[in-house]
């Protein structure tokens, strides 16, 4: 095929991914990993699925990363999940090292590529990744917003009783417990649910996705969620590669937008075949600035840490 994706990490957000992109047909894959033979066979189970989907799409396996060159999106999942207890933000300097790693060596390969960053946390490494790389900013986005806006589209269907196709939903803010869920902008087929709901359960279900992947991770026991954020990074570059110019929630540098400088958090964006090619400003009321100015300080103080280590200046 023409495009061609890298999926850095064949764990089990990134093999999900792999999957979903050869089902689809919408690219030629490359699932790189450190583990000799794990994308090896990854790649094999998946390219034999491929003829039940009657699709045409390449999937390679390997632990090499010339592969990887020339490819259109780079997507990088590696790194150390989480465990039960463990915020996000626990693991900032682990992921840190191998996520400058990984974007370096790639990078260098397809020096023209969109980056996905999935490695959490998300906003910090994705800071990191433009540093880095030294892409524009359009160019490196954070997976994170589009997860979190997709949790509560869930809780609020669940609650709303009604079909999860007709909520539409927005989250803004870092991929982390200070994540900013938005009620006013959050809708059933165009009504506010501040007009279906009542204020304490729509509270609720705010906290519930605050805590979505912690939920996932307690149930779970091991390792963590991976269905739901590859079906995020995956309708994410399917608006980048099909130029779809989507409305979704990601993780954009910010240079002023918001009022907000020097900082990755989540904001509506339209995706395109460039990358982010708008941040959509929303008007926000004092409650919601004042949430978002937290969110936003968390990120920031991760980042800050950062630099202790990198050179993100």
């Amino acid at each position: 095929m023409e495009k061609k994706i890298a999926i850095i990490g064949a764990g089990n957000v990134g093999a999900t991914l792999a999957y979903l992109i050869v089902q689809a047909e919408l690219a030629d894959v490359v699932l790189y990993d450190i583990a000799e033979g794990l994308p090896q066979g990854k790649a094999l189970d998946i390219s034999e699925a491929g003829p039940l989907w009657i699709s045409s799409s390449a999937i390679t396996g390997t632990n090499d990363y010339a592969p990887t060159t020339q490819s259109d999106i780079i997507v990088v999942t590696a790194g150390f999940p989480r465990k039960p207890n463990m915020s996000r933000d626990d693991l900032l300097l682990a992921n840190a090292k191998v996520v400058s790693e990984v974007v370096e060596r790639t990078t260098a390969l397809s020096p023209n590529a969109i980056l996905v960053i999935v490695t959490n946390p998300v906003d910090a490494m994705a800071y990191l990744s433009l540093k880095i790389s030294g892409y524009k900013r359009e160019r490196v986005i954070g997976m994170g917003g589009i997860l979190d806006s997709a949790r509560f589209r869930t809780f609020v269907a669940w609650e709303a009783k009604m079909s999860p196709r007709d909520v539409e939903a927005l989250v803004l803010g870092g991929h982390g417990d200070l994540m900013v869920p938005m009620p006013r902008y959050t809708t059933v087929k165009g009504v506010p649910i501040t007009e279906l709901l009542e204020k304490g359960r729509i509270e609720s279900l705010v906290q519930r996705t605050r805590h979505g992947g912690a939920e996932v991770i307690t149930l779970l026991k091991c390792g963590s969620a991976f269905f739901a954020p590859a079906a995020g990074i995956f309708h994410m570059i399917k608006s980048i590669i099909n130029d779809e110019k989507r409305l979704l929630s990601c993780g954009a540098y910010l240079n002023g937008e918001y009022g907000m400088y020097d900082v990755y958090t989540g904001v509506p964006v339209v995706l395109g075949r460039k990358g982010i090619e708008k941040i959509i400003e929303l008007k926000l009321n004092d409650q919601e600035k004042t949430d978002f100015a937290k969110s936003v300080d968390a990120v920031k103080s991760l980042i800050t840490k950062l630099s202790k280590e990198y050179k993100t200046e």
